[in-house]
């Protein structure tokens, strides 16, 4: 029983927790709090074989190991907590304490949101100590019942044994009732906070409306520049080949939010300062004033392993970063711009980069045809075309310091990722798919290929350590996207390693040394095992 009730003093402690943070903060749940603390701290080995290892579920799988660790803790904490209540209260307490750190060090602070934990810890202590007096007296009733049972088996007065049974009886009762009455109404009641806190996160705050509101504005919106349409020619759907645009449910996500933050279109300001002559304050009114554009873009994410899949495209509207900046007026010696999301992420862009003509630089607001996701950075976002994500990409934006590299380090700088990323030239083979079976004869090898900003010149394919054969690429929309293409091999029959390599509009061919994504991006020859017989 001393285990049931350190779990249920546990739960309601996180079910407490995380109703008070949907009111205030919800980042401010002690247990989003210590999964964001541990994505913090993690050594950046481990982040990266999370993310390779689990994808997009990274998120998940670490709230779902909290969850079992802390039922590890509580049945301990149970089990210390047998005879006397204090070290399962002690158990709570140090939670209770780790809790109230992970809130009180997030980079993105809100000193509201300290409630949320302190309240996990007081509702933790009172629900494990009642549960625990109850479950005592119980468990003492039943003990000095058992003990006059067997006074009465030894030859003591049956009478009397019926009546002192009889008087227990009502009182013993009672007390039972009261335990399982205040076991369920802690379960009942923690599991309705916990999901009446995640209702009021997610959808209390308006986020659905505003996103409507903001795509139906878009929608009516003049623009300076639109997306060309995507030719039929530009992909080879038909073998294999990903679709040109990726949808926005398939489009990659990576980043370091255990929460989305939620904030609507209508409340959103941005911030300009540092080394500039006149700081900015704007609103997505003030931003969507400016000239719109629409334009087709390949991101891709430093974290792609060669051949991997963390790499897509979309048409994004937004609005042109450079001339934005140029109004703040710029100091010359301001090499870097550190942009901040709405949960405190940083990262750093080199200056001359956005501000480099024909760069296309964006505060985005739209894609794929309606306002961003909330996963993908509603109401905007940041994004460069030809730098990687971590430099270049950051989501609910907030804010944009013009700084220096020497002044001011940011996220993944302090954890070892190189301070400029320029996107690496890289392809994929999409079809066939590794270890599949082929008849033999000519063979259809289908992929994609990547250098933005400069674009595809070519991609060549080979079968084991034959000659290279060169591919027939797809149209080209841009040099800001990727470029699909195929090519025809003679297999015979046997095990044959494809392997294909690019290269981009300077002339320069992707290297086949195979190297790590840490610190700048992965590189090597994409390959694949085929059975032809």
């Amino acid at each position: 029983m001393a285990i049931a009730v350190e779990l249920l003093a546990i739960l309601a402690a996180v079910g407490s927790g995380h109703l008070v943070a949907g009111f205030l903060a919800p980042s401010s749940s002690p247990f989003v709090a210590i999964g964001d603390a541990v994505v913090r701290l993690s050594p950046q080995p481990v982040v990266e074989f999370a993310k390779s290892a689990f994808g997009t579920a990274d998120k998940l799988v670490l709230l779902a190991g909290i969850a079992v660790l802390l039922v590890l803790v509580a049945t301990v904490g149970g089990v210390a907590a047998r005879r006397r209540p204090a070290p399962g209260t002690a158990v709570v307490i140090v939670l209770g304490l780790l809790g109230i750190a992970a809130v009180a060090t997030a980079p993105a602070l809100q000193p509201a949101g300290l409630l949320a934990p302190v309240t996990a810890l007081l509702v933790g202590v009172l629900v494990q100590r009642s549960l625990h007096r109850l479950a005592t007296a119980a468990a003492a009733e039943h003990r000095a019942e058992a003990g006059a049972g067997a006074s009465v088996g030894a030859g003591a007065s049956v009478g009397a044994g019926n009546h002192g049974a009889g008087a227990r009886g009502p009182a013993r009762l009672r007390r039972r009732t009261a335990l399982t009455g205040a076991s369920a109404a802690v379960l009942v009641g923690s599991f309705a906070a916990a999901g009446g806190g995640a209702a009021l996160a997610s959808s209390g705050r308006g986020i659905a409306d505003s996103r409507a509101a903001l795509t139906r504005r878009l929608a009516a919106a003049r623009f300076a520049e639109r997306a060309p349409a995507i030719p039929g020619s530009a992909a080879f759907p038909d073998l294999g080949t990903t679709p040109f645009i990726t949808s926005n449910a398939d489009f990659y996500r990576i980043d370091v939010a255990l929460r989305i933050p939620a904030v609507r279109a209508e409340d959103w300001t941005l911030r300009v300062h540092g080394r500039v002559a006149r700081e900015l304050a704007l609103t997505m009114d003030d931003l969507l004033e400016r000239p719109l554009v629409e334009r087709t873009i390949t991101m891709t994410c430093v974290s792609n392993t060669v051949g991997g899949n963390l790499v897509s495209t979309a048409d994004f509207v937004g609005v042109e970063l450079a001339p934005l900046l140029r109004e703040a007026g710029i100091d010359p010696g301001a090499d870097q711009i550190v942009a901040t999301s709405r949960d405190g992420w940083t990262a750093g862009t080199p200056t001359a980069t956005v501000l480099e003509p024909g760069r296309g630089a964006l505060l985005v607001v739209g894609m794929n045809g309606e306002a961003l996701p909330p996963e993908h950075g509603f109401p905007v976002r940041m994004i460069v075309p030809g730098l990687y994500g971590y430099v270049s990409a950051t989501k609910w934006l907030t804010e944009l310091e013009l700084t220096t590299f020497a002044q001011r380090s940011v996220y993944w700088r302090d954890r070892g990722w190189a301070e400029r990323a320029p996107i690496k030239t890289q392809c994929r083979i999409d079809a066939p798919v590794g270890f599949s079976r082929l008849a033999p004869g000519r063979v259809q090898v289908a992929g994609v290929a990547w250098a933005q900003p400069v674009g595809i010149a070519g991609v060549e394919v080979r079968a084991d350590d034959g000659p290279w054969v060169r591919a027939e690429l797809a149209t080209e929309v841009g040099p800001n996207t990727w470029r699909m293409w195929r090519a025809e091999l003679d297999l015979g029959s046997g095990s044959h390693t494809l392997t294909a390599r690019a290269t981009d509009r300077r002339g320069d061919t992707q290297t086949a040394e195979r190297v790590d994504p840490i610190p700048d991006g992965a590189t090597g020859w994409p390959s694949v095992i085929v059975t032809v017989a």
